[in-house]
């Protein structure tokens, strides 16, 4: 396989599961910027906006979990390396057209690998904190879309989602 050619990283020679060594790589500034969403009932949507979920501040508390999330990559992904952030947001946003909740979360580091990983993570589970606070509410949420919207720096360069 040509240094161009994608592949897996991950697997060695024999197909066994290896961490990635980072040791030789430059220490650059790497950012990664992830999305998802949680469709449900436009009542869910005005209840959470009302603040009278039964379970509290919705969107508050799913924007704390995602930041925590993240800071938990490393033990919740094998493989992953545990990495020092030096940023870590989570935007949540009403989406009118889902009806619904958009999450966007942007990890950030100096460092030798990067923090895709730690934007979804905070995504994946920003969605799944706001499921879980609203279900009394509504169990026909859905949660999808989550992806890498765009992510840079590393030898590997830049990347922007097509869609984004």
């Amino acid at each position: 396989m040509s240094a161009r050619e994608p592949g897996l990283t991950h697997i060695g020679a024999s197909g066994e599961a290896n961490m990635v060594d980072v040791g030789d790589k430059a220490e650059t500034v790497r950012v990664a910027t992830a999305e998802g969403h949680v469709a449900m009932q436009p009542e869910t949507l005005a209840l959470i906006r009302e603040g009278n979920a039964k379970k509290g501040d919705v969107i508050g508390t799913a924007r704390l979990a995602g930041i925590m999330a993240a800071k938990q990559t490393a033990n919740l992904i094998p493989l992953c390396h545990p990495l020092m952030l030096t940023k870590i947001s989570v935007d949540i946003t009403e989406d009118a057209a889902l009806p619904g909740l958009r999450v966007v979360a942007t990890a950030k580091l100096t460092g030798r690998t990067g923090v895709e990983m730690e934007a979804l993570t905070a995504v994946s589970v920003a969605c799944l904190t706001i499921y879980d606070m609203a279900k009394a509410a509504d169990r026909t949420m859905e949660i999808g879309g989550i992806r890498l919207l765009e992510k840079s720096g590393g030898k590997s360069g830049d990347f922007r989602h097509p869609e984004a």
